[in-house]
């Protein structure tokens, strides 16, 4: 908790004092009060209880010791690709992705006065990614911090009238800065995908309002034999399961065997998403359910 900025602290400890009332009804999330995680678990979940985290394990950790029902984290933005590593995460957690959420996200540029002469900007890197365009048209040194709020937060307490943060607007009104540019992000339809993580896997159920089909996640490592990604991947084809994202990564430092991150549509029960797993088992090392669940939004254009 004392990584924060001091002027968040006291928000801080408030919300993780209410959220030790009701833990079951706590989210837990990474980054200071306004950050963009904080938001995400307030329109997921309205009536929650939020529990700020200064890092992703933090967060996760908070989960698997009770003191949240479950953490909200956001995996990849639609300008700027992947935010957290999920599948380095995810499995040390023994968590269970049970929902995901979409949210447009909007970057708001903010110091202590309103007519300062800005020559840096401080939030997170993938914030500063997200508005890189806007930073070298206003000639504006971005400098990386732990989160957008964070970052909020640590310019309000300095004295420094060159230095910006770039945060949710909310931000600015919690630490009292100054909005000097709204929406600056590169595109206008900058969007961040977040998944909700809890204790106990669910089995994907309609809300009734929008029958969207189930996502699973899962992770797996091919055998390291010639055209073994192409092999593995022929069960998903041949039983016309949609694949939505695949991703490579290493661990380790051997680079012997590739390992995958993927989401496909449908969930285990499904006879041809069961026989498409059935037959990844058989062209893979390991392969490790990550979570199933209900869509947030349809991934099939009709």
């Amino acid at each position: 908790m004392n990584s924060f900025p001091e002027n968040a602290l006291g928000m801080v400890k408030k919300m993780t004092e209410t959220a030790a009332q009701q833990p079951s009804q706590a989210i837990a999330f990474q980054g200071a009060p306004g950050a963009n995680s904080h938001l995400a678990a307030m329109e997921y979940a309205p009536d929650c209880l939020t529990l700020p985290c200064f890092s992703f394990e933090d967060a996760l950790d908070a989960v698997k010791l009770g003191t949240a029902g479950s953490a909200i984290i956001p995996i990849e933005n639609s300008l700027h690709g992947r935010v957290a590593d999920i599948h380095f995460l995810l499995p040390e957690s023994g968590l269970h992705i049970v929902a995901e959420h979409f949210m447009p996200i909007r970057h708001c540029l903010m110091a202590k006065s309103a007519d300062a002469n800005i020559k840096t900007a401080m939030s997170h890197p993938q914030a500063l990614g997200q508005c890189r365009h806007y930073l070298r048209t206003h000639d504006i040194i971005p400098v990386a911090y732990a989160d957008t709020a964070a970052a909020a937060a640590y310019v309000a307490q300095h004295d420094d009238h060159s230095a910006a943060a770039i945060a949710p607007p909310l931000a600015a009104q919690i630490y009292g800065l100054k909005p000097i540019a709204d929406a600056i992000e590169d595109e206008d339809h900058n969007m961040t995908r977040f998944v909700l993580l809890a204790p106990e896997a669910v089995t994907p159920q309609s809300n009734g309002a929008h029958d969207y089909r189930a996502m699973t996640t899962f992770i797996f490592e091919v055998k390291n034999i010639p055209a073994a990604l192409y092999k593995a991947m022929g069960g998903f084809a041949t039983n016309g399961v949609n694949m939505t994202k695949l991703e490579s990564y290493q661990e380790g430092s051997s680079f012997s065997a590739s390992k995958f991150y993927a989401d496909i549509e449908g969930a285990p029960g499904d006879p041809a998403v069961d026989r498409a797993l059935e037959e990844l088992h058989f062209h893979c090392n390991s392969v490790r359910l990550l979570g199933s669940y209900r869509q947030a939004r349809p991934r099939t254009k009709s």
